[in-house]
C-alpha cells in the first residue's frame, strides 16, 4: 500500500490554497450577501423585532413570539388585500405569453416576400397605410408628440419591410434594453391624465362615441350584458362538454377534472358582487348549475371509460386550457358589464380615463405596460428559438394531408412548443409572485389607495417604512411557501403536460 509522499501532500495544499484564493471572495460573498440574511430572516420571523421600539434610543427587549406574526397574515386585511392585488396583476399573464407567441410567429416569416411583385406591393401598401395613419393624426387637431410617435411607428412599418426581419427584429427586442426605472418613468408620462399622449388621441374619439351612444337606445346596450351571459354560459357547456369527452375517452383522470370545473365557475361567482345585474346574476348561476347537472348526469348514465387512466392523468392539458377559458369569460363579462353601464357613462359625457389616479383602472394600467414589455422579452426569444427547431417534416406531412394553416398550428407548432411554453409559464408566474416593487415604486407609491401595492412592495414597505422587519420576514417566507407551492404545482401537472 503506498503512502503519500510529503511532497505530493504539499502540493495538493498549495492547489487547495490556490483554489480558494480565487473562489474565496465569491463563496464569502454567497455566505455573507445570501446565506446568512436567508438564515437570520427566518429567525426573524419568529420575533417581535420592531424598529420603532427595539432601538439604540429605547431599551426594549426583543422576545420569541413563535407562530404569531404567521397567524396574524390571516387576520391581517392588507395582506389579503395586497395578494389579491398581486393575483390581478398577473391575470396579464396568459396575455403578456401569447403575445410573445403571436410577436414570435410574425418574426419568424420573410417580411420581404422573397423580393419581386410581392415585395413591391408590400412597400406600396405599407406607404399607403403610412400616409392615411399620418393624415388621420394630422386632422384630428392632435399635439406634435402624437404626430411624432406615429410618424415614428410608419418609419418602422417601411424600415422593416425593406430591411427584412432582422430589423423588426431588433426594433420589438430593443425596449428589453432599457433600464426598467426608464420605461416606468416614460409610461407614467404617457399616462399622464392632463397631457398625456394617450389620452390626448383617445378623448376625441370617446367624443364621438358619446354622440353614437347618446342615440342608441340603451336597452340595446344593456341587451349586449345579457349576450355576455350568454356567452360565458355557451363557453362553460362547451368546455364542460369537453371534459366529460376526454374522461369518456381515457384520456383525462376522474380527479383531474376537479380544478378546471372550479376554476370555469369563477367568472360566475365574480357576478354575484354586482348590485344592479343581480337578476341576471341569478341566472347565470341556475344555467350553469343546470349544465353542471346535466353533464353529471350524463357522465352517471354513460359513466365508462374506455381505457381507464391514473386519476391525475391529463390534468396538465385540461388546467391550462381551463385557465385559458376562464380569462376569455372574464373578458367577455367585463366587456358585456361595461356596455350595460355605456348610457350611465356617457349621460354626462365619456371621459378619458384617469389611469393612474384611479384605484380601477390603476392594475390595468400596469397589465397594459407589462403586455406591452413581453412583446419584445426573451420569451419572444424562447420562442424564437422554439420555433426554429420545429421539425419541417412535420409541416410537409401537414400539407400533404391538406391541413389549414389554423390546422398547422394546433396540431404541429403547439404541441412542439409545449417544453418552451412550460418553462415560460413557470417563470412568468414565479415573476409574477415576487414582482410588482419596481412598478409600484416608481409609478404609484402603491396606490392608490393600495391598488397596485404587491406582496413585494408590502415587505418593503412593512421592513423599510414602517420599521416591523419580524412581520415583514413573515411575508416574506409565506410569499416564499406561496410561490414554492404553485411551483411544485406546475411541475407536478406541467410536466405531464409537455410529455402527453
Amino acid at each position: 500500500m503506498s503512502q503519500t509522499s510529503p511532497s505530493s501532500s504539499r502540493r495538493r495544499w498549495r492547489e487547495f490554497l490556490t483554489a480558494m484564493g480565487f473562489l474565496g471572495p465569491n463563496i464569502l460573498g454567497v455566505l455573507v450577501f445570501t446565506i446568512f440574511p436567508v438564515l437570520f430572516s427566518v429567525l426573524l420571523a419568529f420575533t417581535n423585532w420592531d424598529l420603532r421600539l427595539h432601538n439604540m434610543y429605547k431599551d426594549n427587549s426583543l422576545n420569541w413570539v413563535g407562530f404569531d406574526n404567521f397567524v396574524r397574515l390571516f387576520t391581517e386585511a392588507d395582506f389579503v388585500r395586497f395578494l389579491g392585488n398581486t393575483l390581478f396583476l398577473m391575470m396579464g399573464i396568459p396575455f403578456a405569453v401569447a403575445g410573445s407567441l403571436i410577436a414570435a410567429i410574425l418574426l419568424s416569416k420573410d417580411t420581404r416576400a422573397g423580393g419581386g411583385r410581392t415585395f413591391l406591393w408590400l412597400i406600396a401598401a405599407s406607404a399607403l397605410i403610412a400616409s392615411c395613419a399620418l393624415l388621420t393624426v394630422i386632422g384630428m387637431g392632435t399635439s406634435a408628440m402624437i404626430i411624432l410617435v406615429t410618424g415614428l411607428g410608419c418609419g418602422m412599418l417601411a424600415l422593416g419591410l425593406t430591411g427584412g426581419v432582422t430589423v423588426y427584429r431588433t426594433f420589438f427586442y430593443t425596449p428589453h434594453f432599457t433600464a426598467g426605472v426608464a420605461t416606468f418613468l416614460l409610461w407614467k408620462k404617457l399616462y399622464n391624465p392632463r397631457t398625456g399622449p394617450i389620452n390626448t388621441a383617445l378623448q376625441p374619439a370617446l367624443d364621438s362615441l358619446t354622440v353614437a351612444v347618446q342615440l342608441l337606445s340603451p336597452s340595446l346596450l344593456r341587451g349586449a350584458f345579457w349576450i355576455a351571459l350568454l356567452l360565458m354560459a355557451t363557453l362553460f357547456a362547451m368546455t364542460l362538454r369537453k371534459l366529460r369527452q376526454s374522461w369518456a375517452d381515457g384520456d383525462l383522470g376522474g380527479r383531474a377534472m376537479l380544478l378546471p370545473i372550479i376554476l370555469l365557475t369563477i367568472p360566475t361567482l365574480v357576478t354575484w358582487n354586482w348590485e344592479r345585474t343581480r337578476a341576471a346574476s341569478w341566472l347565470l348561476i341556475v344555467a350553469v348549475a343546470a349544465i353542471l347537472l346535466w353533464q353529471g348526469a350524463l357522465k352517471a348514465i354513460r359513466g365508462r371509460q374506455h381505457h381507464p387512466p391514473t386519476p391525475t392523468y391529463g390534468g396538465g392539458t385540461a388546467l391550462i386550457n381551463a385557465l385559458m377559458i376562464m380569462v376569455l369569460q372574464l373578458v367577455i363579462l367585463g366587456l358585456g358589464a361595461t356596455l350595460h353601464a355605456l348610457p350611465a357613462m356617457a349621460a354626462d359625457g365619456l371621459a378619458a380615463p384617469q389611469w393612474l389616479h384611479d384605484p380601477h383602472w390603476a392594475k390595468p394600467s400596469l397589465m397594459i405596460m407589462g403586455f406591452w414589455g413581453a412583446l419584445g422579452s426573451n420569451n419572444m426569444l424562447l420562442y424564437l428559438a422554439a420555433l426554429t427547431n420545429v421539425p419541417q417534416e412535420l409541416y410537409e406531412a401537414a400539407d400533404i394531408d391538406g391541413a389549414s394553416p389554423r390546422q398547422r398550428f394546433w396540431h404541429v407548432t403547439w404541441p412542439q412548443l409545449a417544453p418552451t411554453t412550460f418553462f415560460i409559464g413557470v417563470m412568468s408566474t414565479i415573476g409574477g409572485l415576487q414582482g410588482g416593487f419596481e412598478m409600484a415604486r416608481t409609478m404609484t407609491k402603491g396606490g392608490p389607495d393600495g391598488a397596485t401595492t404587491t406582496l413585494s412592495y408590502f415587505i418593503y414597505i412593512e421592513g423599510f417604512e414602517t420599521g416591523r422587519l419580524s412581520f415583514a420576514a413573515a411575508v416574506a417566507w409565506a410569499l416564499f411557501v406561496l410561490v414554492f407551492s404553485i411551483t411544485l404545482f406546475n411541475w407536478k401537472f406541467g410536466n405531464k403536460y409537455v410529455n402527453d
